[in-house]
């Protein structure tokens, strides 16, 4: 028997120290063991990692992760009412888990963790893009993270991994993919946490490249993207006229049509679009 068949039910958890998921920290518990187990091992293999979590909430992702091999887990719970709940799995795992009652927007937790990182989380619904987005544009690459293991609702994980073409192709889905693998490795209904928020969600898998997919000064880059997209129903010689007086030649040069729009071009071509920027 494992240790996390020695602590009570989540349900119990929640009702002995009156955790109701509140709305404004963006909760929704996740009661199932069986599915916090499966979300645990889409990590990969644990042992010898430590583990950032963001928002354990009573813990049932938290003893999935201890319960699956990890050497240590370093959670950030910005609600105190969860604290008791947490400090049981901590003397469950000796050693094992560190709890930090903290935002995780105003914490950096590096000096809680030892490499190999990676970061495995039911993220709060309000906070989880900012957070996304943080790790994926760190000031040097690579990141301290190995992997991202991370929840959403289901419209963001479409975005993160959408492909040219598609409505949800933009912004976040080049960020990510530009420096990361990504996929969509589970779907739950809304039914799977308590309260029932009104989507679907899904877990995403990013594992970090050694270096970007392809060469582009970072900041080049996301300008460009960001100008293509807040327009994204222009074509391209009219949403990034401003930034070149021969921006038709420039497109043209990364293999772009000055007629295109931004959902239909690939990264390669924002990319090599960047570069030609910088010259």
């Amino acid at each position: 028997m494992s240790t996390i068949d020695t602590l009570p039910p989540l349900r119990q958890v929640i009702a002995d120290h009156e955790l109701s998921a509140r709305k404004s920290m963006g909760q929704n518990f996740l009661l199932d063991l069986n599915l916090t187990a499966k979300i645990a091992r889409q990590a990969g293999d644990l042992t010898g990692c430590d583990v950032l979590e963001i928002g354990p909430g009573p813990g049932g992702l938290t003893r999935g992760l201890l319960a699956e091999g990890a050497r240590r887990v370093v959670a950030i719970e910005k609600d105190q009412r969860c604290l008791p709940a947490l400090e049981e799995i901590s003397r469950a795992y000796p050693g094992q888990l560190s709890v930090l009652n903290a935002d995780a927007l105003a914490i950096d937790p590096l000096a809680h963790l030892t490499p190999p990182i990676r970061v495995v989380a039911n993220l709060p619904y309000n906070v989880g893009t900012e957070l996304l987005v943080r790790w994926l544009t760190p000031a040097q690459w690579p990141p301290f993270w190995d992997s991202l293991t991370l929840m959403f609702q289901r419209e963001v994980a479409e975005r993160i991994v959408a492909q040219p073409g598609s409505k949800a192709y933009g912004r976040l889905a080049l960020l990510a993919q530009w420096r990361a693998d990504a996929r969509i490795v589970m779907s739950l209904p809304p039914e799977a946490f308590t309260p029932p928020p009104k989507v679907s969600s899904a877990v995403v898998h990013l594992t970090a490249l050694p270096e970007p997919r392809y060469p582009a000064d970072p900041k080049l880059l996301e300008h460009v993207v960001a100008k293509a997209f807040n327009q994204r129903r222009k074509m391209l010689r009219a949403a990034l006229k401003g930034m070149a007086p021969d921006i038709e030649d420039r497109l043209i040069a990364a293999g772009i049509k000055p007629t295109d729009r931004a959902e239909t071009v690939a990264l390669e071509q924002f990319c090599a679009l960047a570069r030609l920027m910088a010259s």
